[in-house]
């Protein structure tokens, strides 16, 4: 059992000779009580609050094959190449030859995308994205979006290639983009 004792032994003055004084009684509070309400109160709140969910991506990844090579090989037919450039705008281009290099926005890459589905074998098509470095984040996270309400199944993040890059500084300079 807890207390606080405040201690004094009763002490005052005297109002006069041959006057006894009253001894006064120490002072206790009991704080079992309140430690019981306090570990009540924080069992209500532990059972009461909802636990977090954990929020992750659903990975696809690629399937074992006997020769590493033949690992990220992709149908020409079947590829579609996204590529974030800045203030918004969207490069893509079909297959796998970059000098067809097409602009898009964030709001038109989505009928993009739908057409290149619907022409194509679900098995067979890939769509690639490549960041450029004048890419935001929101971007990047936009296109992923894209590819989740589209429901693309095969889709991965690569490095953009100089060659690329130079494709895109070429189509930003006739455009005027700075």
């Amino acid at each position: 059992m807890a207390s606080i004792d405040s201690g004094g032994d009763g002490g005052g003055h005297k109002k006069g000779p041959g006057v006894k004084k009253a001894k006064k009684m120490s002072t206790k509070v009991d704080m079992t009580p309140m430690v019981d309400l306090g570990f009540l109160l924080i069992t209500f709140f532990i059972f009461t609050s909802t636990m977090s969910q954990p929020t992750a991506m659903n990975l696809f990844m690629p399937k074992d094959v006997d020769k590493p090579e033949d690992q990220n090989k992709v149908k020409e037919s079947g590829a579609f190449t996204i590529m974030l450039g800045k203030d918004d705008v969207v490069y893509y281009y079909q297959g796998l030859d970059p000098t067809q290099i097409q602009t898009a926005t964030f709001k038109s890459i989505r009928e993009e995308i739908i057409r290149k589905k619907q022409s194509t074998n679900p098995e067979d098509l890939v769509m690639i994205i490549k960041p450029t470095e004048d890419a935001t984040y929101k971007n990047t996270v936009d296109i992923l979006d894209e590819m989740t309400i589209n429901e693309i199944k095969r889709y991965a993040m690569v490095d953009i290639s100089d060659t690329e890059m130079q494709l895109i500084r070429a189509t930003e300079a006739a455009a005027g983009i700075k």
